[in-house]
């Protein structure tokens, strides 16, 4: 009897596990449209960020959070290469509450970052993208579909992050 309640905990085990790997591996997903904002404070809807069937990286960060700083500062130095070689856009979207909205544009400016800049201040975009931790970066191809997605920063993430955006374009 023992032996046949093990079997069926296992099986149980078995059909969920698979279930939750289909889930993992399921076709790529949109990204969500939502209202945010301009580092100015316009609204600015999800759904306007194109770029003419090239890849976008979307990046979450906060200008309190050193790996995020790190990790967009390090594309920084090579972005422009990135922009001629695949034409990929990189969007920082900042999760900087109402009470340091104001920070992130002269923070911006500060950094010299070509990048463009919106501001998630209610956390709608990083609750609908389960954006848990900051940085969290994400890769839509030229569908806008997320096709990859990374959290946390170590030296040489950005090298792994570009290999990515010259696939999607095979």
């Amino acid at each position: 009897m023992m032996n046949r309640i093990l079997l069926i905990a296992i099986a149980i085990s078995t059909v969920a596990f698979s279930d939750t790997t289909a889930q993992v591996a399921k076709k790529n997903w949109d990204l969500p449209d939502i209202e945010i904002k301009t580092i100015d404070g316009r609204n600015f809807r999800t759904s306007e960020i194109v770029n003419d069937g090239k890849p976008i990286i979307i990046s979450f960060w906060a200008t309190w959070c050193k790996p995020c700083i790190k990790e967009l500062s390090t594309i920084a130095d090579e972005y422009e290469t990135w922009q001629e070689e695949t034409g990929v856009k990189l969007i920082a979207i900042s999760i900087d509450d109402a009470r340091n909205m104001a920070k992130v544009a002269p923070f911006i400016n500060g950094q010299g970052w070509d990048y463009e800049v919106y501001i998630d201040l209610n956390g709608d975009l990083k609750r609908a993208m389960n954006v848990n931790t900051v940085p969290h970066t994400f890769l839509l191809d030229g569908n806008r579909e997320v096709v990859y997605s990374h959290n946390s920063y170590s030296p040489g993430d950005e090298e792994e992050l570009y290999e990515k955006v010259k696939e999607c374009l095979k």
